[in-house]
This record gives structure tokens, sequence and C-alpha cells, in this order.
């Protein structure tokens, strides 16, 4: 393998991979002790915490609390959630809320100074701090990169993409691969690793992800014998906005929280013939039911002309303009909506302190799978669990002391051309997507398998085919996951773990 570059780390920096809130809430919590921060594009570019809408939720209201926060998140997650993890986040979640206040993010407050709350599909109470409506992510993530620019303990290398992990053969990651913008390999050693890359909705055709998010932390860790679990379970948002973006703008679930409702081209409500929550039904079943309106040809429409109506502008600014952008003028129309890949549930599994199955290896936020979200995540829960594991971590390495593992590697993983990828993409939608079945998904795999015999290992590739493998091995539908052909719960619910032998040393990462 030939390396450009060699960038070693003082032994107290920790090597953080990936900029999103997950990444640079650690980064900022770990000071003293050094952070240093590998990411693809800008800070704040590409970065899927600064798309989220509805905000991030915590037992705030003066009628809630942590035990109903926790109840309601393993309600949603169909059986899979740990409730000990749930416990956990709902009870230090209103602490890291005034972390964020603290870094001068300007949550929506009422007349009275409090913060303002909204009800998302599943919640029990009005538990979502918001930014104007639907500008949480991008306020949040504002705030952290100012925050990240002036803090000591904190260097940020822009433009370096992780390829693979530098491990030793046996378990242990010493660093990460990375190609710069030049296409140069430059490899970054580090004593701490911590992946903090994102998703896997990039794999889909339709998904509001950046379409760069393509599963890199799932194949990487995977390939040096990191357990993966929940691969199967991914959330697909009931009501991006079909308007042939990609990715696709979304429509916040907040919206159907203020009495935003789902019609059919003929103005008909139908989500009450699917769940009797109606329109604040969880994910999954909303997912479904739009998926099965739009199969019947009858469409699927997000209303919101009473509910919301000439407030538009100043409520929801985000979905305003993405609708006015395409014509659509939801103050007077309704919102044409679609289901899109949104979030993993699955990824690295974790500890409750965020450490992986290999030495000096961490993970944290989408790419993370803590056991939190189960088999359908909670609306707003997916920026709780990543600034409270985030917290978590920090406060572990700060007094960390581990030996650093002797990193090998011997080579860059294959890119996949841009052709296959767009192919791949398709097939995940129309195979490994809201609906289910043997066919599509044998098929999705064989596919899989013989261009990775073609082209190699390539992450996006590798990341597909422990969805659909995993997916194929589930006969059951639960939460995310949904079998046509096996329609009902399985008896027991059990979780998927996935382990391969790591890479023997001198072998391709």
């Amino acid at each position: 393998m030939s390396v450009d570059e060699t960038i070693r780390l003082p032994d107290d920096a920790v090597l953080i991979v990936g900029a999103g809130l997950a990444g640079l809430f650690l980064a900022l919590k770990l000071a003293p002790r050094r952070a240093v921060v590998v990411s693809p594009s800008p800070l704040g570019e590409r970065s899927a915490s600064a798309w989220a809408q509805g905000g991030l939720a915590a037992a705030l209201g003066p009628d809630d609390d942590p035990e109903l926060h926790a109840r309601d998140t393993i309600a949603a997650g169909a059986g899979l959630v740990d409730p000990v993890v749930a416990s956990l986040i709902a009870r230090e979640g209103p602490a890291r809320v005034l972390d964020l206040l603290a870094l001068g993010v300007p949550f929506d407050t009422t007349p009275d100074g409090h913060l303002a709350l909204s009800l998302e599909a599943a919640h029990s109470r009005p538990r979502v701090a918001r930014v104007k409506g639907d500008l949480a992510g991008k306020a949040i993530m504002e705030a952290l990169i100012g925050a990240t620019r002036s803090a000591e303990n904190i260097a940020v290398h822009e433009g370096l993409a992780m390829n693979a992990l530098l491990h030793d053969g046996h378990g242990g990651v010493g660093g990460a691969l990375c190609t710069d913008r030049n296409h140069r390999t430059v490899r970054v050693e580090a004593r701490e690793t911590v992946l903090a890359v994102g998703g896997v909705g990039g794999l889909y055709r339709v998904t509001t992800n950046p379409v760069s998010a393509l599963g890199v932390a799932l194949a990487a860790a995977f390939r040096i014998g990191a357990t993966i679990s929940d691969p199967e379970f991914v959330q697909f948002h009931p009501t991006a906005i079909d308007i042939a973006r990609d990715p696709a703008p979304l429509a916040t679930e907040a919206l159907r929280g203020d009495g935003a409702f789902l019609i059919d081209r003929d103005g008909r409500r139908f989500m009450a013939d699917y769940d009797p929550q109606g329109d604040l039904a969880a994910r999954d079943i909303v997912a479904r039911a739009i998926h099965s309106e739009i199969s019947a040809g009858r469409g699927a429409f997000l209303d919101a002309r009473t509910a919301v109506g000439a407030h538009f502008p100043e409520m929801f600014p985000t979905v305003f303009a993405a609708c006015m952008s395409a014509g659509v003028d939801p103050r007077t129309m309704p919102i044409p909506v679609a289901p899109a890949a949104h979030y993993h549930m699955g990824g690295v599994a974790t500890d409750l302190w965020g450490k992986t199955s290999a030495e000096n290896l961490s993970a944290v936020g989408e790419c993370a799978s803590t056991g939190a979200h189960g088999a359908n995540r909670l609306a707003s829960n997916s920026l709780l669990e990543a600034v409270v594991f985030a917290r978590r971590i920090a406060e572990r390495l700060r007094e960390d002391a581990s030996a650093p593992a002797r990193a090998t590697c011997a080579a860059v993983t294959p890119t996949a051309p841009a052709d296959l990828v767009e192919t791949l993409r398709k097939r995940m939608s129309a195979h490994a997507g809201v609906v289910r079945e043997e066919v599509g998904l044998s098929e999705t795999a064989a596919w899989i398998a013989a261009n990775i015999a073609a082209y190699g290992p390539a992450n996006p590739l590798v990341a597909a085919q422990l969805i659909v493998n995993a997916a194929l091995q589930r006969h059951e539908s639960r939460g995310g996951h949904y079998r046509q052909d096996f329609p009902a719960l399985a008896p027991e619910a059990m979780r998927t773990f996935i382990t391969r032998a790591p890479v023997a040393e001198g072998a391709a990462a």
C-alpha cells in the first residue's frame, strides 16, 4: 500500500472521525484532553445533523418525567429497545439540553421564558425542544461549530474522508486510513479512535440524508472484527417532500404534532384505516401507510392549510422554502409526501459508555447501535442519544489510560464506480426499503455478492450486504423491518449481532 502522508497524533489526543453533532459535542466535552476531528467537508456541510428539523427530545415539561420518556422510547422500539439505555438517555437528556443552551443554541421559548416543547408522533407528552419550528439541527450545529473553532483542545482537519480503520489484526484499532481532496492516501495514527460518521441513508435512492452517507463506519468496523448490531433496521421517514430532489427535503413530524394531517388525492384522511393513533402513529406505521396509498395509486399529501396556513414562513421556514422552490405553496396546497430512508437504528454495537467490541474504538451518533432505538426510533431521540453518549464517551476517555494498538493496514478499500452506487441505491429502495420480501432481498443479496467479487469490498457494497443479509434472515415484521411474506411478529424479540474474525495482520483492512 502506498501512503502519501502519515499524521501521528500525540498519545493524549483522541481521533474523532466525523464532524456532526455527536463528533463536535464529544470533542468539546473531552476538554482538556486534546481532540483531532477529521471531516470530509467543511464543518457544517453535508452533515445530517444540520438537516435535523424536529429538535431534541427531553423530559422538560411540568407534566413530563424521564420515566414517561423512557416508556415511550421502549414502546416505539417494538420490543428491541434496551430498557437500561432508554432510561439512561431519558434521565440524562435534560442536562444535555442545558449544555446546548449554555453553548448558545437558541431553543424556542414561551412568553414566560420556558422552553417551547413540540409534540411529535408516539410521544405521550410535548417534549421536543425546537428552534424556529424546523431549524433545530442548523442552529445546534452553528453553535457547536462556533465553540469548536474557538476551543483550544480541538484541531480540525477538513477534507479527509475515512476509507478504512487502521488495525493490529487482533481486534485493536490504531487510527484511520483516509483520502484527501486530491485523492491522496493519508494515514492518521491515534491511540483512541471514535467513529461519528453518520448512517446509511445514501445507500437508498430516496433519502433525506446526504447522499455521501454510505455506511462507511458500518463497513470499516465490520472488516476489523467489531460487532455490528441490528443492521436490518432502517427507519423511513414517512413525510419526505415528494418533489424529485436527491436528497429529498423533509416535512418535519412537528407539523403533524401541530395538527396537520395526511390525505389522499381525493382529500380523504386515511391514517385511521391503519392505526388508532392516526396521524401521530409511530413512524414505521405511518411510512407503510403512505407507501400503501401511493402503491394503490391514491397518492399521499400532508395537509397543513388549517393547522399552519399563513404562519408557515415563520413557523416552519425550512419546509416552506423547500415547498415553494418546487411550486407548492403549503399555505394553500397539500404537500406531496413519500417515505424516504432517514435513520439507521443499527450500527456498530457499543456498551453504555460508547465502547465497541474492538479495543481503542468507540462509536457515537447514528453509526453506533447502543440499544436506544430498537426496531423503530422514537422521533427526535437521535439528537438526544448523540449528546448523551458523546458526553459519556468524553467522561470515560478523559481518564482512560489504555495501551495504544499497534496499527497496520495493507490496502485502501476499493472505490465503487458511481454508476454502480446508483444501481445499488435503486435496488436498496426497491427491495430493502419500506416493504421487503424474500425474492427481492435474495436477488439483491446475489447482486451485491457478485459485485463485491468483481470490484472488491467497497464500503457501500459491504454496508448494503450487512443490511440485506440481516433482513433476509429476519423472518418476521418488526418496527422498521417489514416482510410482506412474514407480516407477523415473531414470538420472541431478538436483536441481531454480527461479528467476523479480525483481519489478519498484513491483510487488507
